[in-house]
């Protein structure tokens, strides 16, 4: 079985202070990053056990786990395994790189998000030149605030023409046109970020290649979709794996709408999905994102398939 596996442990603390980020500057207690590294080794002790299957992982913590050395050993650990095709990691980048010398450079992969304001340019900029260095694959992403855009720009121009660039949409933020065109003039990929994706009853990879994994092992679909399909570890999860429509009436994160079937994504990111690097370097994207509803949401290609709902 070829399986992806979003992991997201109870750690919740991060050394950043990030206005748009409920988990700015929280701290757990030296039991909760107990709990979360038991958690973690748990996890890691699983997947490496799975030499039948084929699997690919992305750690996407709610806090930073490049601080923390079980994150740091896991990825290492982790991509040194045959069965392993893909290991990487949400990341401020606000740690240090030199770790990953000891990982399988073609496996482990780094999605980093630059957030100004709350690490020094220059500092963030050194730490990507030494990724490059190392021979790691990475992305980088910033957040579409209007403030953001001539830092974005700056790093744009810094970083090596083939490190892609992303831009996130602000939640609960409305572009122009014209704005939207100074974002995509930085990041092509834009459009499918500016608004929510219509999803109901539409086909996903989730819940049937790609499933979601909380400390405990418990599987769900996806971050967004509650309903559980079993545990990791008693193996009660792998009997629930199968195509299903969405539940959810719009899917508007990247980790989520990534998998939807109706996005020509996995195309544009083949090979590169989880940490978010297109296959190719990115000018117009793959295939027109349609044109949002007056609602402001974007509507599936009328010529794909829906699923029944049935089911988590």
């Amino acid at each position: 079985m070829d399986l992806t596996v979003l992991y997201r442990g109870p750690l919740a603390s991060c050394d950043y202070d990030c206005p748009y980020c409920p988990f700015a500057k929280r701290r757990d207690s030296g039991e909760q990053l107990r709990s979360d590294r038991a958690a973690l080794e748990r996890f890691t002790a699983w997947a490496a056990a799975q030499t039948g299957d084929r699997l690919s992982v992305l750690f996407t913590p709610w806090g930073e786990g490049l601080v923390r050395s079980w994150y740091r050993k896991a990825l290492v650990e982790l991509s040194r395994l045959e069965h392993i095709g893909r290991v990487a990691i949400q990341t401020n980048l606000s740690g240090r790189t030199g770790w990953l010398a000891e990982a399988d450079r073609d496996k482990a992969a780094l999605w980093c998000t630059y957030h100004p304001g709350q690490t020094p340019y220059e500092r963030f900029l050194g730490r990507c030149r030494e990724l490059t260095d190392l021979g790691v694959r990475y992305s980088v992403g910033i957040v579409g605030l209007d403030d953001h855009l001539e830092e974005a720009r700056r790093l744009r121009a810094a970083l090596p023409p083939e490190v892609y660039l992303w831009v996130n949409a602000a939640e609960g933020h409305t572009y122009t046109d014209e704005q939207a065109d100074l974002w995509t003039a930085l990041d092509p990929l834009f459009p499918y970020s500016r608004h929510p994706h219509r999803s109901a009853g539409l086909p996903c990879r989730t819940g049937e290649s790609v499933v979601s994994v909380d400390g405990d092992g418990t599987v769900r679909r996806c971050h967004f979709v509650r309903a559980e399909l079993g545990n990791l570890y008693d193996g009660s999860y792998r009997s629930a794996l199968g195509p299903r429509g969405c539940p959810l009436a719009v899917c508007d994160c990247h980790i989520g709408y990534v998998h939807l079937e109706t996005l020509p994504l996995y195309d544009v990111f083949a090979g590169g999905v989880l940490e978010r690097i297109p296959a190719r370097p990115v000018g117009e994207p793959a295939r027109p994102v349609r044109e949002p509803t007056p609602g402001g949401l974007t509507s599936p290609d009328p010529a794909r398939r829906r699923l029944p709902l049935a089911g988590p």
